[in-house]
């Protein structure tokens, strides 16, 4: 499958995150929890997001992930608890966008580092996946994921 893959420049984002470690079999389950939790906090605060829920992967451990898992705000807000706010530093940034099952991803991920080479850019070793639709309700093969890797400067 042939992705398209591009460079953007982006300023930084202010979030709402639950940091945590998670193997990647919790991972949904975790990542549920967590979404759940912020958005009660957004109802207790009557705040809400600004834009599609996501993950920041720290690294690739599949067995000890490193994760910060929220969304995206409009301006920063105060946490409570494992609730912090957190950003996603603005600069370049290589993106593509991914459609299907979530297990079926890494084929993107490759694609994506095949572009970010090709373009003479390195990334930092940070991976964002933003999720742009609803899995309870939407069938796998039409999940879409944009998956974004911040970039090095050169």
């Amino acid at each position: 499958m042939l992705y398209n893959c591009e460079l953007i420049e982006q300023t930084s984002q202010p979030t709402l995150v639950i940091h945590t470690r998670t193997s990647v079999e919790n991972l949904p389950q975790v990542l549920g929890n967590a979404y759940q939790k912020i958005a009660q906090y957004f109802g207790e605060t009557g705040s809400q997001p600004s834009g599609a829920p996501f993950v920041t992967y720290f690294n690739m451990d599949m067995q000890s992930l490193d994760v910060e898992i929220g969304f995206p705000i409009a301006k920063a807000l105060d946490g409570r608890g494992d609730i912090q706010p957190s950003e996603i530093p603005g600069g370049k940034l290589a993106r593509c966008l991914y459609t299907g099952p979530y297990p079926e991803i890494g084929p993107a991920y490759e694609s994506l580092m095949q572009y970010v080479a090709k373009e003479g850019y390195q990334t930092t070793g940070i991976s964002y996946e933003f999720y742009l639709n609803d899995p309870t309700v939407t069938p796998p093969s039409e999940l879409q994921t944009q998956i974004m890797f911040p970039l090095k400067t050169k």
